[in-house]
């Protein structure tokens, strides 16, 4: 009777035992093995050409602003005396008529880009305005050297909804592109001297998906600035898939007069 009594619970043990330890080998097994990045791990597609749709901060986006319109940006006492005494003029002058696309800035211009593989843990992405590229590195044994950039070093990783390597075998996967961008030169974060330093840090988050019958990405970024500014600044900005790239035309750093 003791027997009979005990035997599930034996044999229940037993299972669990088995089960863990298939388990443990499973992930010794994927430890020995390398991760998958770039490429051959994406849970979803963002290479095309893209458009940017300005539905928001039109009048900061499309025209050159006032010097000194600089609403909803958290500048600090430094970023706003810097802010007030720009001079178009003198970027012009001292050749810097690139600072508003820079990194902290090049996603809210109009206009615009083509996502590419560089190579297998290389995403590129090239801007028609200002010409300008970024390399999203997903080889994190990868560190920024030499001179700093208009973009700057920008390390990618994949976020996958659920967590990395869950769902049903077979399954499509989805979820997120987190990039961090460091190592840039100064710039702006509007086309009217709104700044930012070398000390920026950005984080963005590329999000696909499908709206009124057409393919879309939003990146949400989040940007950050001990020098200028006060707390986070969050921006989202949307691009809407076109059929082709014939549309794609890079032109050269240029900024119009701003309003008065």
């Amino acid at each position: 009777m003791i027997m009979r009594r005990t035997l599930p619970g034996v044999l229940a043990a037993a299972c669990l035992l088995v089960a863990g330890t298939i388990d443990l080998a499973a992930q010794r097994g994927q430890q020995g093995q390398p991760q998958a990045r770039g490429q051959a791990a994406a849970p979803i597609d963002l290479t095309g050409t893209w458009v940017s749709v300005v539905t928001e901060d039109w009048r900061w986006r499309m025209v050159t602003p006032a010097k000194g319109d600089y609403p909803r940006v958290p500048l600090n006492p430094e970023g706003r005396k810097m802010a007030d005494a720009w001079d178009l003029a003198r970027d012009v002058a001292d050749g810097n008529l690139c600072r508003p696309f820079g990194a902290g800035n090049i996603m809210r211009m109009p206009g615009r880009l083509q996502v590419a593989w560089a190579d297998p843990n290389t995403l590129k992405i090239d801007y028609d305005a200002g010409t300008q590229t970024r390399l999203l590195h997903f080889d994190k044994s990868l560190k920024p050297s030499g001179e700093r950039t208009w973009q700057g070093w920008s390390a990618a990783e994949w976020e996958f909804a659920g967590g990395e390597g869950r769902g049903a075998a077979g399954a499509a996967r989805t979820g997120t592109l987190k990039v961090v961008t460091t190592h840039m030169r100064a710039g702006y974060l509007r086309k009217n001297g709104v700044p930012y330093s070398e000390d920026m840090l950005m984080t963005e988050y590329f999000d696909r998906h499908a709206d009124f019958g057409d393919q879309w990405f939003t990146v949400m970024a989040i940007i950050e600035d001990p020098r200028y500014l006060s707390q986070p600044f969050v921006l989202t900005t949307s691009f809407k898939k076109e059929p082709d790239n014939s549309k794609f035309r890079p032109t050269p750093c240029a900024i119009d007069p701003p309003l008065k």
